[in-house]
């Protein structure tokens, strides 16, 4: 949600800031809308001074025995009026609220300018991609030669972009999850939370995937939405909420399944996990201080970096163009893992810095003692990372010749000491 008093301030820098994202000026639109509502709003407060003051009236004229009915018959006029105008404030609130929900947020003055994600700009880069003496396989192939990943089953349980893994590797990917938690909890200074996988629309409008973005989720009964994050549930801890601004920063992690629809990806990577409308991730959330969220982006994003240095797998930081930045975020560096058997970097892990566009949406706020009134927090989120993708690196990179698997050295208190897939 944007601050309607800034757009009414300096409604050409709000243009200027959308124009940057390839739209159109919306200024005009959104302060007709507002002039509109203020005009209505005046006029149902001085109906409401009026109405108090003949109701007042008449009492008193009733007192000395007088008629009244004019009083009375001029109340109930002014009640109808009011009926009638609050119905128009009504759907002027409507209106104003959905131009400002359906709009993104604001990039930061650092975002690279583009148009899409070609424009995106490296920023810097770990690890050297290993040397194969034999030619690369892709996770699938891997897995499935393996026994342990198990497509066409998945299909006829649910469809296609689903997966079934079996035994080492379903062993693999539970220790890659406990794995990450585990660090971000002892190491990395988070709170490990356990959230609930259904919600409703409320929660998905403050994180901004409601309205825009409805085709992307899976909708269930009961107006039930399945989190295609736990971004949603984590950050929405703290809406409606006024902190102490003692309590900032606070710092949350949690392991969960996500659901996407995909909507938007026929024909993307429909063999293997790099897009499925079910899968598991590592997620760390932020709410900060508005001072405070810059240098907590490069922070979380660290976070997101050491997970990927434990493992040993080679990665680059990539800032992402204003037309490749995320509608709720205001700046953005994506983690692009190396996979060998694809030979490309895939993006493993977004971090992203919101600033106060969702706490706006859903009212998050913190109050310093002894200051008068209350400020919105700054939210961040990040994967910390994608299990699925994770996993599929580290088939990819530890891949050896004879068809097994090594284990990484980080994992293998995770796996009972085992060191090789199929070995």
């Amino acid at each position: 949600m944007h601050d309607l008093k800034a757009i009414r301030e300096t409604p050409e820098a709000f243009d200027l800031a959308l124009a940057r994202r390839r739209l159109e000026p919306r200024s005009a639109l959104v302060l007709e809308l507002d002039s509109q509502r203020r005009a209505v709003q005046t006029e149902l407060n001085d109906l409401q001074a009026r109405r108090n003051e003949a109701s007042k009236r008449i009492g008193q004229v009733k007192k000395e025995g007088g008629d009244a009915q004019a009083l009375v018959d001029e109340v109930a006029g002014i009640k109808a009026t009011m009926a009638a105008l609050e119905a128009r404030l009504g759907d002027l609130d409507r209106d104003l609220d959905g131009h400002l929900m359906g709009l993104p947020n604001i990039l930061d003055d650092g975002v690279p300018e583009g148009p899409d994600e070609s424009a995106n700009v490296e920023v810097r880069r770990w690890g050297t991609p290993r040397a194969f003496d034999f030619t690369a396989r892709q996770h699938f192939e891997i897995g499935e030669s393996l026994g342990g990943m198990d497509f066409e089953a998945a299909a006829r349980l649910s469809g296609a972009r689903f997966v079934v893994l079996k035994g080492q590797i379903a062993r693999l990917e539970r220790a890659l999850g406990q794995f990450m938690l585990d660090l971000h909890i002892t190491e990395h200074g988070y709170q490990e939370v356990q959230t609930p996988v259904l919600v409703r629309a409320p929660a998905l409008q403050g994180t901004g995937q409601l309205p825009k973005f409805a085709e992307d989720l899976f909708r269930v009964e009961q107006d039930f939405f399945l989190i295609p994050t736990a971004e949603v549930t984590l950050t929405n801890l703290v809406a409606g909420q006024v902190l102490a601004a003692t309590a900032l920063p606070l710092r949350m992690t949690a392991f969960t399944q996500c659901f996407r629809s995909e909507a938007g990806a026929a024909g993307k990577d429909t063999r293997g996990m790099i897009r499925q409308h079910q899968f598991e991730k590592v997620e760390m959330v932020s709410i900060v201080h508005p001072d405070d969220s810059a240098a907590e982006l490069d922070r979380m994003t660290a976070c997101a970096e050491d997970v990927l240095k434990r493992l040993d797998l080679p990665y680059r930081v990539m800032a992402l163009c204003a037309g490749d930045v995320g509608f709720s975020a205001r700046q953005t560096y994506d983690l692009e893992v190396w996979l060998p058997g694809q030979d490309r970097y895939r993006e493993i892990s977004s971090c992203s810095n919101t600033g106060d566009f969702q706490a706006r949406r859903m009212n998050g706020r913190f109050k310093v003692e002894g200051e008068k009134g209350t400020r919105f927090v700054h939210t961040l989120n990040g994967s910390g990372v994608a299990v699925g993708r994770c996993l599929v690196a580290v088939l990819e990179n530890y891949q050896n010749a004879d068809g097994t698997v090594s284990v990484p050295e980080a994992l293998r208190g995770y796996m009972g000491g085992l060191e090789r897939l199929g070995g």
